[in-house]
């Protein structure tokens, strides 16, 4: 959501020759405040620490169960955060006993922070004198609706302090779908059976709640960077506020509508739930052994065979936490050094929110017609009739930013409304040759006679 540097709409500067196309130099770019980086860093402590207090609570009381689980959410989000955290800052290859250590005690992002507020502390006193060491960075920007080339120089503080940023928008979304999706569900889940809310509880679904909602954000934000990573890319307060109603309403009911069917069937809706799950995780794998094509092996320099296969399986667990969960904004494809299809695939968006939706009316219905009358004080059928309608605004909301808000939709050749027009008039020809062939052997029957 913040960014590391920012250009100006209207360069004043006059275009250079070049051999390819016009190019024109940009200004100096102007570092902000790391925001994003702090946000994260208190959404990952503050999430750590509401959850070891439950798990205090809950072996407190000598609630077994509830605490592991607990427990188990809290530390896989966490070693998977330090493991990317490593992973994209290399650390391996350096030698930083201090950022390994912290990482070890899971206190990775702590340090990283300090880290990220010292390079902006320098950025700030040195403002204004120029960098020894800079490189050239070249984007497209659609100005005016024309597509220009802009460069620009960026120094190496610059360039690190915008690691940083990166590293921290992947840990947010790691965190979010891998810890505080599970947390948050299992969280309301007891709370639903418990009947009661504890304070400390409160506190951990709130939390997770913001870390869910704030990585599903950034999600979009890295898709849309992923697929145009030749283009500069800047969003408005309109556009972020589109996709932060769309995703929070998006999941919250995802996940309101997961915890009343696992609370209506308990064990029963085990298999259900690990069966959607599995089918999501495989899918990419599928399409990656039917296409015969090879494993890439130029996904990082020094990685082994064996390093590329462990960072596939990462990429495809939290592709499927993501997708289980909301839709992901990207569709993985193994066979492709990026790991993403760049195009815009309507007809895949079409098919994930179309099977969402028939799930979550059947899980709804389920909760209507087989749900205890004690879980909840209020009707059933009011229950189901909001949590289906909070769904289909959330689509709608989706839909509006894909039609009217999207920073790039000029470079669509299909945009929403072609896609609902093409799909229907595959159903009207259909009916008119249907209606026209009884008229034909009408006819037929008439000269006959």
């Amino acid at each position: 959501m913040d960014q590391v540097f920012e250009i100006p709409e209207e360069p004043n500067v006059e275009p250079i020759s070049s051999l390819e196309e016009d190019v024109i130099r940009g200004a100096n770019p102007r570092f902000t405040f790391p925001f994003g980086i702090l946000f994260s860093t208190f959404l990952y402590c503050g999430e750590a620490a509401s959850a070891l207090y439950m798990v205090r609570i809950y072996r407190k009381n000598s609630e077994t169960y509830w605490m592991t689980y607990t427990f188990s959410f809290f530390m896989f989000s966490s070693i998977m955060v330090q493991l990317t955290l490593i992973f994209v800052h290399r650390d391996l290859a350096k030698d930083k006993p201090l950022s390994l250590f912290m990482h070890l005690i899971l206190l990775g992002p702590v340090i990283r922070c300090l880290e990220a507020m010292i390079k902006y502390l320098t950025l700030w006193k040195k403002e204004g004198q120029e960098e020894p060491y800079v490189s050239l960075t070249r984007k497209k920007m659609l100005i005016n609706g024309e597509e220009v080339l802009i460069e620009w120089e960026v120094g190496h503080s610059i360039r690190t302090l915008a690691m940083h940023r990166n590293a921290y928008k992947r840990m947010s979304q790691i965190q979010a779908f891998l810890g505080s999706v599970p947390q948050l569900t299992y969280q309301l889940y007891v709370t639903l059976i418990s009947a009661e809310v504890p304070l400390g509880r409160a506190v951990l679904i709130v939390f997770s709640l913001i870390s869910v909602t704030y990585g599903a954000t950034l999600c979009n934000m890295l898709a849309i960077q992923i697929k145009y990573d030749e283009y500069k890319i800047r969003l408005g307060p309109l556009e972020v506020l589109c996709i932060t109603i769309w995703r929070t309403l998006e999941i919250t009911s995802r996940l309101v509508i997961l915890v009343l069917f696992s609370a209506t069937l308990k064990l029963k809706a085990v298999p259900f739930l690990l069966l959607n799950f599995l089918i999501i995780l495989f899918e990419p794998w599928v399409k990656f052994w039917r296409s015969g094509a090879q494993m890439p092996n130029n996904i990082e320099k020094n990685f082994s065979r064996v390093g590329t296969l462990v960072v596939l399986i990462s990429v495809t667990v939290l592709y499927a936490g993501i997708n289980f969960s909301c839709w992901s904004a990207l569709q993985l494809k193994l066979a492709d050094r990026d790991l993403v299809e760049k195009g815009q695939n309507w007809g895949h968006m079409g098919l994930h929110y179309s099977v969402r939706l028939i799930e979550n009316v059947i899980m709804v219905l389920v909760f209507k017609f087989f749900g205890v009358k004690v879980l909840l004080d209020y009707c059933h059928s009011l229950i189901a009739l909001q949590l289906i309608i909070a769904y289909l605004i959330s689509i709608g909301f989706m839909l509006l930013f894909f039609q009217y808000l999207h920073p790039l939709r000029s470079l669509f050749t299909h945009n929403v409304v072609d896609y609902l027009h093409c799909v229907c008039s595959h159903r009207h020809p259909q009916g008119r040759v249907e209606n026209s062939e009884p008229s034909a052997d009408a006819e037929a029957r008439q000269s006959i006679a």
